[in-house]
């Protein structure tokens, strides 16, 4: 065990906030970072998609019109890969994801989080077996929209379970592992791609039915861990929800934090009995976190990252690299990535949330700018750039990807994880989660025929989006650093310039009208 820590700082009592004493176990380490795998299947699916729908056996069974396109003479290089069968695909798997995110909400509430999470990994165990297996193009898509059911529960129950045995000054790290695992994920992804690429005929077989060994590692894992306090304790068993938080806080001196999780469920089964959690979203006082859940979902993927990590293999070959310079380049972002997620995991608790998004989106800006104006000059649709330029290209995509995986990447989890209070927690994540997925449904299932269309300026599109979610963090959105899950409202929300108007008490009651 590491030794004894504090959540308040000095003086912390005397500004009037709560001190939880614990200390930082190795069980919350271990069940944070099995919990976290849900993300690894997450990640190797985002990676994988790319780099088999590069592979030539794989077009050639199920795309051979783009096969054909793809090694026509003088195609046209921004439009190549643009198929809408071929997006499918991809986007197949986050449709499903967000319509399951919803039942996975209720899933959370009534079997737990630790439950949710084992259904997510037998979910995608089966929808990797009908990929790899795959006869046709109809059970390939069965295949995905197995998988992407997995994905909605998994990434509905992962980070709320991540936040909720946290201890509050080291909450972001231990969340951002969920994050990490989908970076390493990715990079998994891209190295299986590489080598797979060279397997003929069934190579895409092997990559495809690799997404089950995190899935195996997460049911596995999840026999071993316990549940959230905080879930047994809605769920009505409270001793129980006590001994787990004495064992993953390794002391019996809990008890202002177990009265805080008490009240704070009492709170929520009281509300909930008036009202269904759903019908409380509407409220103005749940207006805050539900803005800027969605609000974190729709400007993830409106930075372009996943656009670039589903189909960097294909990008990268209309920039002029070849299949396996291609591939081999995917693994190098892949690194970046997982290398700047870790850097977040470091920072996230000393710098705060805000300082990261809004460094993250000056580097963005500049690097999609970059990215943008050099494609623009030296990226034809019938020819290459030169080696330097493609070189240049890589190089910015790099320092793109880094910015974003110190940042949007795993603090659009975290954030809205953290933010919404008890009684509306998991419908008010469901949200974001479902949000989360239409819009990378959207995205991945335009960007090819985005990318034919607007050619480099599809780069500066999404550099417009950064400058608009720069100025949303700068204004909107409140510190959460340090802040116990279950004191937002108060200590967030309440205090927040412009969402406090959302809270009534008294003779404020009528500013609540003005949210």
């Amino acid at each position: 065990m590491a030794g004894g820590f504090a959540v308040s700082k000095p003086g912390a009592a005397a500004a009037g906030r709560r001190e939880f004493w614990g200390k930082i176990t190795w069980y919350v380490w271990i069940c944070g970072i099995i919990a976290a795998t849900s993300g690894l299947m997450f990640g190797y699916d985002i990676g994988i998609s790319g780099g088999v729908t590069a592979m030539d056996d794989f077009l050639v069974r199920f795309f051979p019109a783009v096969h054909a396109r793809k090694h026509r003479a003088r195609e046209n290089n921004y439009c190549k890969f643009d198929d809408q069968r071929l997006q499918l695909f991809t986007s197949s798997l986050y449709l499903a994801a967000l319509a399951a995110s919803f039942a996975a909400s209720r899933a959370c509430t009534r079997l737990g989080r630790r439950r949710t999470m084992q259904a997510a990994a037998v979910l995608f165990l089966a929808g990797s077996a009908l990929c790899a297996g795959a006869a046709g193009l109809a059970m390939l898509i069965v295949g995905r929209v197995c998988l992407g059911v997995g994905v909605g529960f998994g990434n509905q129950a992962a980070p709320l379970f991540l936040s909720e045995i946290a201890p509050a000054h080291i909450r972001g790290a231990l969340n951002i592992l969920f994050q990490l695992n989908v970076t390493v994920g990715i990079l998994i992804a891209s190295v299986v791609n590489y080598f797979a690429s060279a397997v003929h005929p069934d190579g895409w077989r092997y990559a495809l039915g690799g997404a089950a060994a995190p899935a195996a590692v997460l049911f596995l894992g999840s026999l071993a861990i316990t549940e959230t306090p905080t879930s047994l304790v809605e769920r009505g068993r409270a001793e129980e929800g006590r001994r787990t938080l004495e064992k993953i806080r390794g002391t019996a001196d809990v008890d202002d934090e177990f009265d805080e999780i008490r009240a704070a469920c009492d709170t929520a089964a009281a509300l909930n009995a008036e009202e269904k959690p759903y019908h409380r979203l509407l409220r103005p006082e749940s207006r805050p976190p539900l803005v800027i859940a969605v609000a974190m979902q729709v400007f993830q993927q409106f930075t372009g990252i996943n656009a670039i990590m589903f189909y960097a293999p294909v990008l990268f070959q209309t920039m002029g690299f070849e299949a396996d310079g291609s591939l081999l380049s995917a693994v190098v972002t892949g690194c970046v990535n997982v290398a700047s997620t870790i850097v977040s995991i470091v920072l996230v608790d000393k710098v705060g949330r805000r300082k990261l998004l809004l460094e993250a989106c000056a580097q963005m800006l500049v690097a999609q700018t970059a990215v943008g104006g050099i494609m623009l000059a030296h990226v034809r649709a019938d020819s290459s750039p030169s080696s330097a330029w493609a070189v240049a290209i890589f190089v910015l995509i790099c320092v793109y990807v880094s910015s974003f995986a110190w940042s949007w990447g795993p603090l659009g989890w975290l954030i809205p994880s953290e933010t919404f209070p008890q009684e509306t927690r998991t419908a008010g994540f469901s949200i974001a989660v479902s949000s989360n997925m239409l819009f990378t449904f959207l995205i991945a299932q335009a960007f090819l025929s985005m990318m034919c269309s607007m050619r480099a300026f599809i780069f500066f599109f999404f550099a417009a989006w950064i400058v608009v979610m720069g100025a949303f963090v700068l204004v909107f959105l409140p510190e959460t650093k340090g802040v116990p899950i279950d004191e937002m409202v108060d200590r967030v929300w309440r205090r927040h310039w412009f969402w406090k108007r959302c809270f009534g008490d008294g003779a404020n009651e009528a500013r609540v009208n003005n949210c």
